[in-house]
């Protein structure tokens, strides 16, 4: 028997009788079981089913909380995981239930082991580059939105500022804790695996129909079935909150499974890789989200940039030419029809709607530099200042919402925020030797840039998973740039390169 396998034994052996054998064969501990399962067995027979959920999630929840504090990468992973699956499990319970504090509640636990971190182990060099400054910027901005007289009430404010403030200062978390290539390549593994979950419910919505509780859900508001059955076809949301979010996260899978082609892999990976895009763009057809349609082009076009060869200019002229096919091919399909109106704007009803509301609600900012305040639109809007003129306003675009909230200053460094990180990915990119970390500093940058475009035609950064794969994205040019250097030996101070 070999001597690592004997040591296997020896270990497992060792781990058996110490905690097995001697700990729980203990009477004390014999005895503490057997009373608690009678008093759990008593509390659910008395209180009835509610309960015994409960229990079972304080026996779940707190053993997760100190390993997302104390275990940082499994922190990360399960945000991730919680992230895509938040919106689906809401569909099981009453639709006031506050699900989301699930969320909030991950997010503070890797806040709170990220500080607690900081403390013992002061690594400020990995914050010592420009995304992280104007993520500060950015942030202190939003901060100095509860001061902001114009809103009608800071519970707007302080509601907004969860999911956006403290989803922002993910990107600390991730830059200081994400250091080794092998956990990027992890990290990648799980984000396609929950994408292809996603990807697999909504082709399952599309060709066998929905599920009970989906069904339920739909039906449950005259609004929603109203809003998602358009032209005789239901769009499809998979495990997202809409369709909108179905979309983008389909595009984006579909751009890092390109990116990733280019790397260092076998001819058997590139391919599993791309017949993965082609499946994410075809089940992105199902959400009928006609801003996504326009998003693969522009995100397509940006690779072609970055690796234009005549490979790859061949490979762009023959997508031109289906797309263009695509576009002006009559058709009766709904699906397919609704893909061309996207290239159409001028004979889009809804287009020109928003066209509209963005015309009307210019005067309003430009005559408030600093907005009406954080939350002063949508639903956090309509339910603590339901009379006032911003919460009947509807924004559409991700930009149009910062603007009418945060003024045009908050606009111009929202602007100057994205310029910065797409400015500095594109340098990274340049630099980074490695062609495996080139590779995911490529599908990030992409990434980035799909969820720029998109966030105009919609809001592509308010929903969960959108906002923390943005926020993993950007850490991402830093630590791929910083491992490079690392592997080089090199320092930012010394090469300028950071």
């Amino acid at each position: 028997m070999p001597d690592d396998q004997v040591k296997d034994n020896v270990s497992y052996r060792t781990f058996w009788d110490r905690i097995i054998v001697q700990k729980f064969s203990a009477p004390a501990v014999i005895l503490f079981v057997v009373l608690a399962s009678l008093s759990v067995s008593f509390i659910i027979a008395r209180e009835g089913f509610a309960a015994g959920v409960i229990i079972l999630f304080i026996i779940i929840a707190l053993p997760a909380a100190y390993a997302a504090v104390a275990y940082p990468k499994f922190g990360i992973i399960t945000l991730l995981i919680i992230s895509f699956f938040i919106n689906y499990a809401s569909r099981f319970v009453p639709e006031q239930t506050p699900i989301g504090l699930v969320m909030d509640a991950m997010t503070y636990l890797l806040l709170l082991g990220f500080f607690v971190k900081m403390k013992n182990d002061k690594q400020w060099a990995y914050f010592d580059n420009p995304i992280t400054y104007f993520t500060l910027t950015w942030l202190g901005y939003n901060i100095l939105e509860a001061i902001n007289p114009n809103s009608p009430t800071i519970l707007e404010w302080v509601f907004t500022v969860r999911t956006v403030g403290f989803i922002m200062m993910m990107y600390f978390v991730f830059l200081y804790h994400i250091r080794t290539k092998q956990f990027i390549k992890l990290l990648i593994k799980v984000w396609l695996g929950l994408e292809i979950i996603a990807a697999i419910a909504g082709f399952q919505q599309e060709h066998l129909g929905l599920f009970g509780f989906e069904s339920t859900w739909l039906h449950r508001d005259p609004d929603r079935f109203k809003l998602l059955f358009i032209g005789g076809h239901l769009r499809k949301w998979s495990i997202f909150s809409d369709p909108v979010v179905y979309a983008y996260n389909m595009v984006a899978a579909a751009l890092l499974c390109i990116a990733l082609m280019f790397g260092p892999l076998k001819t058997r990976q590139k391919v599993i890789l791309g017949c993965m895009a082609v499946f994410f763009f075809t089940v992105m057809l199902y959400s009928g989200t006609r801003a996504s349609y326009v998003i693969i082009p522009a995100g397509l076009s940006m690779l072609f940039i970055f690796n234009f060869n005549k490979k790859v200019l061949m490979f762009g002229i023959i997508c031109a030419v289906m797309l263009g096919v695509l576009i002006r091919m009559p058709t009766s399909n709904p699906t397919l029809a609704r893909f061309q109106s996207a290239f159409r704007p001028s004979k889009d009803a809804s287009f020109e709607e928003r066209a509209r509301n963005q015309e009307r609600i210019k005067p309003y900012i430009l005559s408030h530099p600093i907005g009406g305040g954080l939350g002063s639109v949508g639903i956090w809007g309509q339910r603590f200042a339901p009379n006032s003129y911003l919460s009947k306003f509807p924004p559409d675009s991700g930009y149009v919402r910062v603007a009418v909230e945060m003024g045009w200053i908050g606009l111009l460094l929202y602007c100057i925020f994205n310029f910065v990180i797409m400015y500095k990915g594109i340098q990274y990119f340049y630099l980074i030797k490695d062609p495996a970390l080139k590779s995911y500093c490529l599908g990030m940058i992409l990434i980035i840039f799909a969820f720029d475009v998109g966030n105009y035609p919609q809001q592509a950064l308010v929903q969960y998973p959108s906002n923390i794969l943005f926020y993993l994205a950007m850490a991402l040019l830093n630590i791929t740039m910083r491992l490079d250097l690392q592997q080089r030996k090199l320092t930012p101070a010394t090469t300028g390169e950071i």
